[in-house]
This record gives C-alpha cells, structure tokens and sequence, in this order.
C-alpha cells in the first residue's frame, strides 16, 4: 500500500469513529470544571458535570432533530439536578427521594421515548439527581449550585450545535472532513399505547427501588451507586434484554477502580484531576458504541475522580463502595432483565412497528 492510500484509509477508519461528539462532550466537561477549580469551587464539580452531559445527546443527528433532543437532554438534566439540590437543601427524608426518584425515572422514560431521544433510558438523569441529593447543602448555596449546572448545560448545548456552523464554514468540503449525520429519530405519539415502554418503567422503578434499598440496609457509603448500576444493565424499551450488559459493566468497572486507584493514590492537585477526567470522557464516549465493557474502563474513573474532585475521600473507602455496589446493582439489574423476559414469554408483546419501532439504532448498545 503507498503512503498516500495509507493515509487515506487510515482518514476513513478515523472518521468511523465518534471524534467529533466525543471532543464535544470532552470539551464540554472540562471547561467548566476548569472555571471551578480557578475560582477554589470544587465541591460545585457535580453539578457542572452533570449539566455537561448535555452534550453527550444529539449524537450523528441532523441539526434540524437535534436541537429536539438535545434541548430536551438539557432540561432533563437541569431538572434533576434541581431536583437534587433541593433534596440536600431541605434534608427530605428517604421516603420522599425514593418517590421523587419514581417520579423522575417514570417522565425521563415517557419523554425521551415520545420525542425521540438517544439514548433513551434514565441513567444520566438518576445520577445527576441522587449525587446531587447526596451533597451536603448548609451555606444556602443552593440557587448557586443549580446556576453552575445551567451554565454548564448552556455551554454543552452550544457545543453540541456547533457544527451546524462549522458545517457552513466550507460547505463544499464538509463532506471530506465531517462525518455524515444519518440518525433519525422521530417523535412518535403514539408511545402512550405501547406496552413495552410501561414495562420498561417497571423495570427501572423496581430495580432502582430495591437497589437503594439493599444498599442502604447494608450500610453501603454509597447508595446511589447501586442504584445506577442497577439502572445501566436494564436496556432501553423495546430494546433486546440480555444479561451481556451486566457482565459487561462488572468487569469493566472492576478494571476502572484499579485505573483510578493508579490514579488517585499520589493525591494529584485539581488541574490533574481535571486533565483526567477529560481524557475519560473523550475515550468512552469514543468506546461506548464499540465494547461497552471497555468504555466501562474510562466511565468508572470519570465518575469516581469527578466523585473525588468535588468530595474528597480516602481512596481504599471510595473504590471498595464502587466495586460493592456495583455488583449488587448489577445484579439487581440483572434480574430485572430476567424478570422482564419471562414476563414477555408468558404475555407476548406486540412487535416493533413504523410508529413505534425500536428506541435504539440496530447494533452496540449504549450505556
């Protein structure tokens, strides 16, 4: 092969993968917390992360669809950070976090599914929420706090929508440089009628509520964790149920605690931390649609060095609680799954139609 092909078909493999939203999403965590960590605010991190995420959504959409689901993505996450704070503001009780936890895992699951957002599932609308519920609140800072999630979420939506004008720059060499923009995905009214969405509401609620009650009965430092795990194995609605996710996230995770006990053990200062936080979101964001399991590598030390960044903790205590709970997460999850397709080999489903076809795109599953 001569050089110049060389180069060329090394372009096209480049150009399959998902640099353009995974520099975005990278982009947008980092800056914030940048601004943060300049201003001594680092116990804010959580609520800048967890604004950012907007810019994981949209992903391969045409603008036009896109600013649909993003714009959606940033008001889910907002008001579950809201949501949070005012959970840590008002010190609510268990009880009333679990309802609210329903609640919002019940509308993320109808909203997404109606107007066509991937990925679809409630995961980065149940973390934002139980992390930010389990942040002390005693200074009044609350409307401070949920001002930085807004920030964060404003600037992640802009970056999401920039290449829009990138686009526009050169349109007769956006074909050369930028990857083609070919998801679809249709609002679909009729979400209301299908069955399999509702048993995906199940399945989350219930396994939501059983892992952070499991996990709260054994002491676990970390409840929320469990919880997310739980919710990360269960796959979108109508999407296949396989138990591969959950071995997937297990190994994954146990390789990300080592990653990050590499990481964290020299104590290294918040623009380190920052540093690695960016390469994490910019290699799962690359990986997630590949090898989940991989992806799973850099999504563990994203979240436990975003987890240390704002709330300082000793290491061995925080990736013991990571590794415990998100086995028994997992494994919640993992029932659910089971459960869910029992339940459909008993009571058969209606199968995916034009209306209502299946959440997420045939291929690797997102997390």
């Amino acid at each position: 092969m001569s050089p110049v092909r060389g180069v060329e078909h090394w372009w096209r493999e480049f150009r399959t993968l998902d640099v353009e939203v995974a520099f975005r999403a990278a982009v947008a965590a980092v800056v914030p917390l940048a601004i943060l960590v300049a201003v001594d605010r680092t116990e804010w991190a959580a609520y800048a992360a967890f604004g950012a995420m907007t810019a994981i959504f949209g992903r391969s959409e045409p603008y036009a669809t896109r600013v649909r689901t993003v714009t959606t993505a940033a008001g889910v996450q907002l008001t579950a950070t809201g949501l949070g704070i005012l959970l840590a503001a008002t010190a609510a009780p268990i009880g009333v976090e679990a309802v609210v936890l329903a609640g919002l895992i019940t509308a993320v699951i109808v909203a997404f599914n109606l107007l066509g957002v991937t990925p679809s599932g409630p995961l980065f609308a149940v973390f934002g929420l139980l992390v930010c519920a389990a942040q002390p609140i005693d200074d009044g800072t609350g409307w401070q706090r949920w001002g930085v999630a807004w920030a964060a979420a404003a600037f992640a939506w802009l970056l999401a929508m920039s290449g829009w004008m990138l686009r526009r720059v050169a349109p007769g060499r956006s074909g050369a440089v930028f990857r083609d923009l070919p998801r679809r995905t249709p609002m679909r009214s009729r979400v209301w009628s299908d069955p399999r969405l509702w048993l995906n509401v199940v399945q989350n609620v219930a396994a939501a509520l059983v892992a952070g009650a499991v996990a709260t009965a054994l002491g676990a430092g970390h409840p929320y964790w469990a919880v997310v795990s739980a919710i990360a194995v269960i796959p979108p609605a109508r999407a296949a149920h396989t138990a591969q996710r959950a071995v997937h996230r297990v190994v994954g995770t146990l390789v990300g605690v080592v990653v990050t006990g590499l990481v964290l053990w020299p104590d290294p200062p918040p623009w380190a931390l920052i540093v690695v936080i960016a390469v994490c979101q910019f290699g799962a964001e690359i990986l997630v649609g590949r090898h989940y399991g991989a992806a799973l590598v850099f999504i563990t030390t994203l979240a436990l060095t975003v987890v240390h960044l704002a709330s300082p903790a000793p290491v061995i205590g925080l990736l013991a609680d990571r590794v415990l709970e998100t086995v028994l997460g997992a494994a919640v999850g993992l029932l659910a799954v089971l459960a869910a397709r029992r339940f459909v080999e008993v009571r058969p489903m209606p199968p995916p139609t034009g209306t209502m076809p299946s959440v997420e795109p045939p291929g690797p599953t997102r997390r």
